[in-house]
């Protein structure tokens, strides 16, 4: 994993992006240059059309999730993918090409080549996507611990990253029960250095329960990392495995003496005009859409078009959140709140097909515009809510100390939320967006958003 501006990123992400853009900005530059007698002269003119097309392909890849880690696709959803990721680019690609002149020469020849690249990068990426992970690539991973944390980070490496070889666990003298199978305990007669030297591990994970009274071998850590180990507590393990902050392996000192859960006045200037210009761009292009979703309504119902609810926003003040109506209007007769669930069948005909391509949120943009709401951050929770969760998950009031978003990491990473166990799912998320939040990260929960509305992605 590598940190990019308080964001994880796996090294083999960074690969793939890196790939994908040179074989790209490669294909362009030699197609326009192949016919041209200087080829110097070819690639500095054909550089801006093929960055851009590179960049715009990049793009609509990820917010159709060829760059994630971790899928359930199948093969033929991935290929399915694909073709749309090629039907997308495809326009752009023309529009770049005619927009920027540069001689092009044979024009037909380019345009072969360019949608030839353009296929033999999603080829690969398909390939790449189902394929096991190259040795060069993976990352040895030994858990310290044998007790019930150090199996809950096994379970989950093995289950979140493909790319980890788990070497096996380690266990601490003070543990008298091992939760985790016996063939995967290390020698216990041989020192911790010893064997992280001879397994060649690459990282270190430390899940005890109690880490006092002699527990850790303090010295043979420190020798490990001396030797270019990395050494880790659970939290930060799975903050930076799964982006998200477990209430089961945090505690109140590690928030506090951690890194991260800075805001400053610059950080929110930059998102504030991050948010209006974003805003109104989001505006213009979705009036269409907006108005068709209004006469439908209003077809199938009558009644309201939009829906006003009181939410809690920044630190705890209270506002009224803006969406299309989308409910039957005595869907909360009895004034009784209700988590919205799956089939919930106070949802009308309409109103469902714009839950699950989330249209029903863009009025929120005007939230965005006045300043309750930003484009990214934690989803906003009704008073009756926020009061309910505050008193059962710890650390749920740190949600407030951002703005509320139209969309999230929690969003984008866990499926529609109907029961505090669910909430308690998503404050993980979202405590891992309040931490590290950064403007880099608000653009990869945007793309992210992108690939969730297109294929309906958790949508109730």
């Amino acid at each position: 994993m590598i940190k990019i501006f308080n964001h994880y990123i796996h090294r083999r992400t960074i690969l793939q992006l890196l790939l994908d853009f040179g074989l790209i900005l490669g294909t362009v530059v030699l197609a326009i240059g192949w016919h041209m007698p200087d080829l110097a002269r070819a690639a500095f003119a054909a550089l801006p059309s093929a960055v851009l097309l590179s960049i715009a392909a990049l793009t609509i890849n990820s917010a159709l999730g060829f760059y994630q880690r971790v899928h359930n696709r199948s093969v033929a959803q991935s290929r399915a993918r694909a073709v749309l990721s090629l039907c997308l680019i495809l326009p752009l690609a023309y529009l770049i090409l005619r927009v920027l002149p540069f001689g092009l020469g044979d024009q037909d020849f380019v345009a072969f080549s360019v949608v030839g690249g353009l296929v033999v990068m999603l080829m690969h990426r398909v390939h790449v996507g189902h394929s096991s992970a190259q040795s060069l690539m993976r990352q040895r991973v030994l858990v310290f611990g044998t007790g019930t944390r150090a199996k809950l980070v096994g379970r989950t490496l093995q289950k979140s990253d493909p790319h980890v070889d788990l070497v096996g666990y380690y266990a601490s003298p003070n543990e008298a029960v091992a939760e985790v199978s016996a063939w995967g305990i290390l020698s216990p007669n041989t020192s911790l250095t010893d064997i992280v030297m001879e397994q060649q591990v690459d990282e270190i994970v430390v899940a005890l329960a109690e880490r006092r009274g002699g527990s850790m071998p303090l010295r043979e850590l420190l020798d490990c990392k001396l030797h270019g180990v990395r050494v880790v507590d659970m939290a930060t393990h799975f903050e930076k495995t799964l982006g998200q902050i477990r209430l089961d392996s945090v505690s109140a000192g590690w928030l506090i003496f951690g890194d991260g859960f800075s805001q400053g006045w610059l950080r929110t200037l930059v998102k504030r005009l991050f948010d209006l210009v974003f805003a109104l761009v989001l505006i213009v292009l979705a009036s269409p859409i907006m108005l068709v979703a209004a006469i439908l309504i209003v077809l199938e119902s009558g009644g309201p078009i939009l829906y006003m609810q009181e939410r809690v926003g920044l630190n705890g003040r209270l506002f009224n959140v803006i969406k299309f109506r989308s409910m039957r209007t005595d869907a909360e007769q009895d004034g009784q709140p209700r988590w919205a669930a799956a089939q919930d069948d106070r949802v009308t005909r309409v109103g469902r097909i714009m839950r699950k391509l989330r249209i029903d949120e863009l009025p929120q943009l005007f939230s965005v515009l006045n300043g309750d709401m930003s484009l990214v951050g934690p989803r906003p929770e009704r008073p009756y809510f926020v009061d309910k969760l505050t008193q059962e998950l710890p650390y749920f009031a740190v949600r407030q100390s951002v703005k509320p978003g139209v969309t999230g990491w929690a969003q984008v990473r866990y499926h529609y939320g109907a029961s505090v166990e669910d909430s308690a799912e998503k404050l993980q998320y979202d405590l891992y967006y309040v931490k590290n939040h950064t403007l880099f990260l608000d653009l990869v929960i945007l793309f992210e958003t992108v690939g969730v509305v297109l294929t309906a992605k958790g949508a109730h």
